[in-house]
């Protein structure tokens, strides 16, 4: 047993150890003029390979004690450096208000990147839409 347990805290130190993680977040004009425009969409995500990166962000759409989760997926698109395909799903009701996506991440400086990119939902509004939006994202990849 203290095998098994020593060897599961090696495969996970170097799990970590070896890790990339990013924090990202979505520029909201919808919100008012507060620094909510920036932190209303904040997520971490965990790069598991440089293909490959999975994590959460706020739902902007429920404040408070209420605060509900957006689960991401991003596959790096290896013809093209730094563009990308996107999936966002809620933690509840996630098939019903997925949104599928695809951008482009800009490194500024550092790991700092800027991603500008277009998302639209799967499925279609009760008027039979489905609209995209084009946003501004950050990215610090650390």
């Amino acid at each position: 047993m203290k095998k098994l347990l020593l060897t599961a805290a090696v495969a996970f130190s170097t799990l970590l150890a070896s890790a990339q993680f990013m924090v990202v977040t979505t520029y909201d004009d919808d919100q008012e003029e507060t620094a909510d425009k920036i932190t209303a969409n904040l997520g971490l995500g965990y790069m598991v390979n440089d293909m490959f990166t999975v994590g959460l962000t706020m739902n902007p759409e429920v404040a408070g004690e209420d605060r509900t989760y957006n689960l991401f997926a991003r596959y790096n698109i290896a013809q093209v450096e730094g563009a990308y395909a996107s999936l966002e799903m809620p933690t509840e009701d996630g098939s019903d208000d997925m949104r599928i996506g695809v951008g482009f991440a800009f490194n500024v400086w550092n790991g700092l990147h800027l991603e500008p990119n277009y998302t639209m939902p799967t499925s279609e509004d009760d008027n039979g839409d489905r609209e995209g939006t084009f946003n501004f994202g950050l990215s610090y990849r650390f």
